[in-house]
């Protein structure tokens, strides 16, 4: 039946390229137009494939010309393509664009030890590396005088010492040890040139073909079913040789005959347009076709598979085939670059037509294998490329497919089906069902968790029924795990972890107990691994102790994944005892060793974005011997972990370019130690690992010794500019990570910067030159200095010697005057207590005259009187009291005396009782006058000393 649709198809399609050809009326081609996408369709819709990976390389990514006409790599593992723009070059990380040398398309590619020979219109040579890792173009052709008008130069192969390069004119064979040529004439064009086997074999047009003897072409094979086909490859084969023609299909060649090669896919090939082959190391062949992608066929000429653009090419065109050193596939297509990792341990089913929708759950069941998706139940036989089929009535979203005691059950949007003889029988129409699980020692009911609750199933009759539903726990119920025979776990990833204890009849809880360490766990699940019951969130895997009746965290559990890694809780313990989980960049399962009973971890360099699935719905199921299946959100990966052997990666340094800040960085020689000045201080660099895996991730971790103390984070940058970096030696290392094997070597690269020219070794000199000179005149500055110092330190000393004598003389003399002023006190006090001595006794005299005055005049009474009169004016008290006065008062009457001269003794006498701030009442008794003659006095005195009328007498007195 395929090769029925396929004929059809490709008949079809042939049809439709010849009415553009021919230039048929645009009603006809429309016609074809409809009918090959229709067959497209249906071809794509009977014939499914689980294919290698496939990498796409689109002229954006390479950023070059559409059209890729031949491939190569060199021993180093770089990958060049002959683009129409130039030469690509690929290290793993980065492509690179190499302009064709005379800006024409470039058709041909060849690398043979370190030189990359190349060829194109009207041009051909190599390209070698310089110091600086870039290629170097060098001419050949422009040594050979006789270039014919308008070659094309198509293909180039090598034997031993020779390189030949083939146009449709000529072939000319290089010599590289002489560096001569010889050329190869050709009486029509040449449609291709082989190599087989160190021997080179080319077909002349509507001749034949002819081999390569002794740089003459001898004729080898002229029959008329090839000598007008166009020959696409020639391969060895068993006893002879195999040609493959543009449209004929195959044909043998043994013994002196040529024979149509009869193989079960020539009907196949004959409806296509064949334009590349190649045998791989596997003897299989791999064939590139103009309109239908590529088609793989084995050493006997079998189907194995086909990829074209709805399998997952970028375009159905394919120019150029290549098998690397790895065993990869690279195709050069009409538009962009494929990459088919044809020996990973990953084969793919892509759903193009989405059909399948996303794969939730999958199994193995009597023969078939089973997808429940989001669009329901599909199955197929497991070891067939027949497409997928639809199970009539499970349209839908599947959850789970659980077989139990030789029965399938499949938990569904609607309820809960029973797969029997690919069809679905609805046991239980309720809303949703999660999962099922049979009860431990009652085989005729079955639990199921539902979007509402919990279920019973019951098996009455041969049949399976809706018994009841479980009261007292009305939450979705995705995850549970039996205790015992009555009691379950459930686990809800925004309300926690529940304990739940049933009656016997299973109708109702008679216990709910909510786990008080668990709340929410975002894409958390709960599962039983080797008899026990395991919680996983983010924060790890808990393991419940029946003992203390709770979660502990398990170690060995936890080792799956951390919180950094964390994308989902999802576990899942398979029929192989393996217990899966899926993190950020890894799928990792631990493994009960046969020697130990702890059990192992493996981790698969397989990143969750690769995997494609939905978080928190992860599922992978074991298929037969070391192959399982992982559901994807378009069709599914099947992963084979027995090919997941341990390899050597290398990592080497690409380019190296230097400068200064804000100038376009120059290259540098990688291959000498850098000595660079001190303005060139930003260096960039690039690295990779030139190994090509679709699903694992390339990461990178670099130190600069010299400045950065630590390795960097891993990263899947392949470069990076270091800026303003100060003088010194450093030493760039960078190491790689492709999965989780590291690369076997670690790239470095020395330089050195400069110091800068005040900082070189004279001026180092100078410096310490002049340091010493510097440091001689501060010397010399500062002892002068100190000195100066010292000396007014002991002027200041002595100053302040000086200055405390001074003091202490002032203190004395302080104290000297404080003496006088006591003394001047005692003797102001002195002379008060005297002066008022002589007023009281005046006073008493005067009281006593006046009362003797009073009494009738007598002789004696008047003498009496006189005696009080002299005692009133005796000149004794006045000299005594002048005495006292002048101590008190010293100089006061020399000085009133010195100013005024005409003042006389009683004028002095006067101003002395003044300066004792007398008043004239006072006065009186001791001039022994009246107060009005005091006062007369007084006025007397102004005049002798012309004072003003508006001064005051005593406080003038008082102011001397």
């Amino acid at each position: 039946m395929y090769r029925l649709f396929a004929l059809l198809f490709l008949t079809i399609q042939s049809l439709y390229i010849a009415c553009m050809i021919k230039e048929f009326s645009i009603y006809i081609k429309n016609i074809f137009q409809i009918l090959f996408l229709i067959m497209a369709v249906m071809f794509g819709n009977i014939y499914a494939q689980e294919l290698p990976p496939i990498e796409n390389f689109t002229p954006e990514i390479y950023d070059a010309d559409n059209q890729n006409w031949a491939i190569s790599q060199s021993l180093d593992k770089f990958i060049y393509v002959a683009n129409s723009k130039g030469l690509l070059e690929y290290n793993g990380a980065e492509w690179q664009l190499y302009d064709s040398p005379n800006q024409t398309i470039m058709r041909s590619v060849h690398v043979v030890g370190d030189r990359i020979y190349t060829g194109c219109y009207m041009e051909f040579g190599y390209w070698v590396k310089d110091d600086f890792g870039q290629l170097i173009y060098n001419s050949l052709s422009k040594d050979v005088s006789n270039l014919k008008e308008d070659e094309h130069f198509w293909k180039i192969v090598n034997i031993k010492q020779w390189v030949l390069f083939q146009s449709l004119d000529r072939i000319y064979v290089y010599d590289t040890k002489t560096e001569t040529f010889n050329i190869i004439q050709s009486k029509t064009s040449i449609t291709k040139m082989y190599n087989i086997d160190e021997d080179v074999y080319f077909q002349e047009f509507d001749r034949g073909v002819f081999k390569i003897e002794n740089g003459l072409a001898v004729h080898v094979i002229n029959d008329p079913q090839i000598n007008t086909a166009r020959i696409v490859n020639m391969f060895n084969h068993e006893s002879g040789i195999l040609l493959l023609t543009a449209k004929k299909g195959f044909f043998l060649y043994s013994n002196n005959e040529l024979s149509q090669w009869n193989i079960n896919a020539n009907q196949e090939l004959t409806a296509s347009t064949i334009y590349s082959a190649k045998k791989l190391n596997d003897s299989n062949i791999l064939i590139g076709t103009i309109s239908n992608g590529i088609v793989m066929l084995d050493s006997n000429g079998d189907f194995i598979y086909d990829i074209n653009q709805q399998k997952g090419l970028q375009n159905n065109t394919v120019l150029s085939v290549f098998q690397d050193i790895d065993k990869n596939i690279w195709l050069g297509l009409d538009n962009g670059i494929d990459f088919i990792n044809s020996y990973s341990p990953y084969k793919i089913y892509y759903d193009s037509s989405g059909k399948l929708g996303t794969v939730y759950a999958s199994t193995i069941y009597n023969d078939q294998i089973y997808l429940g998706t989001n669009q329901g139940l599909f199955y197929k036989p497991v070891i067939s490329n027949d497409e997928f089929k639809l199970i009539n009535g499970s349209n839908g979203q599947v959850w789970s497919l659980t077989e139990i005691n030789g029965e399938l059950f499949c938990g569904h949007d609607n309820g809960t089906y029973i797969i029997k003889n690919n069809e679905a029988i609805h046991i239980a129409k309720v809303q949703g069902t999660w999962i099922v699980k049979s009860i431990p020692n009652r085989p005729n009911l079955i639990l199921q968790g539902n979007y509402d609750g919990l279920n019973i199933l019951e098996k009455k009759d041969s049949q399976w029924v809706l018994r009841n539903s479980i009261a007292g726990f009305d939450i979705s119920s995705r995850y549970f795990e039996f205790f015992d025979e009555k009691t379950i776990f459930a686990s809800h990833e925004y309300k926690g972890v529940f304990k739940i204890q049933f009656d016997d009849a299973y109708t109702k809880v008679i216990k709910l107990d909510k786990q008080v360490e668990f709340e929410k766990g975002l894409n958390s699940s709960l599962l039983k691994y080797y008899g026990q019951i395991y919680y996983a969130n983010n924060t790890g895997v808990y393991k419940y102790t029946a003992q203390q009746n709770t979660f502990i965290k398990d170690s060995i559990v936890s080792q799956l994944y951390d919180n950094i890694e964390y994308v989902s809780g999802k576990l899942i313990y398979d029929q192989s005892n393996k217990l899966w989980s899926f993190t950020k960049n890894n799928l990792s399962y631990l493994d009960s060793g046969s020697l130990s009973d702890t059990p192992e971890l493996i981790k698969i360099a397989l990143p969750d974005n690769q995997i494609n699935s939905m978080n928190g719905y992860e599922n992978i199921t074991h298929l037969f011997d070391d192959e399982y299946l992982i559901g994807t959100s378009n069709g599914y990966i099947i992963i084979d972990i027995s090919q997941f052997k341990s390899k050597d990666y290398f990592i080497s340094i690409n380019t190296i370019k230097a400068g200064n800040l804000g100038l376009d960085l120059k290259w540098v020689n990688k291959r000498e130690e850098g000595n660079f000045d001190n303005k060139t201080n930003n260096f960039y660099v690039s690295y990779s690992i030139p190994e090509y895996f679709k699903y694992s991730e390339k990461r990178y971790q670099y130190q600069l010794e010299g400045y950065q103390t630590n390795w960097s984070d891993w990263s899947t940058g392949h470069s990076h500019l270091f800026e303003n970096l100060p003088q010194g030696s450093y030493t760039f290392k960078v190491r790689g990570q492709i999965g989780n094997s590291e690369t076997n070597n670690t790239a470095e690269y020395s330089f050195t910067i400069e110091k800068p020219w005040y900082l070189s070794n004279i001026f180092i000199l100078l410096y310490v030159v002049a340091g010493l000179l510097m440091i001689i005149i501060i010397h010399l500055v500062y002892r002068s200095y100190y000195k100066k110092q010292r000396k007014k330190l002991l002027r200041q000393t002595q100053r302040d010697l000086e200055l405390k004598e001074l003091e202490n003389e002032q203190q004395h003399v302080n104290f000297k005057n404080d003496t006088l002023l006591l003394d001047i006190e005692n003797k102001n006090r002195e002379l008060a207590i005297s002066t008022m001595s002589l007023i009281k006794k005046n006073e008493f005299l005067s009281n006593i005259k006046e009362k003797l005055k009073k009494i009738d005049s007598d002789k004696d009474l008047n003498t009496v009187i006189k005696i009080i009169d002299k005692n009133i004016n005796n000149t004794n008290d006045w000299e005594l009291f002048e005495e006292a006065f002048n101590n008190a008062d010293k100089d006061f009457l020399k000085k009133i005396k010195s100013k005024h001269t005409s003042l006389t003794s009683n004028d002095l006498r006067l101003c002395a009782y003044l300066r004792l701030n007398l008043s004239s009442k006072e006065i009186a008794p001791l001039l022994n006058i009246s107060v009005r003659s005091v006062e007369v006095k007084r006025y007397r005195l102004r005049k002798k000393m012309n004072l003003e009328h508006e001064t005051s007498l005593t406080g003038y007195i008082l102011e001397l």
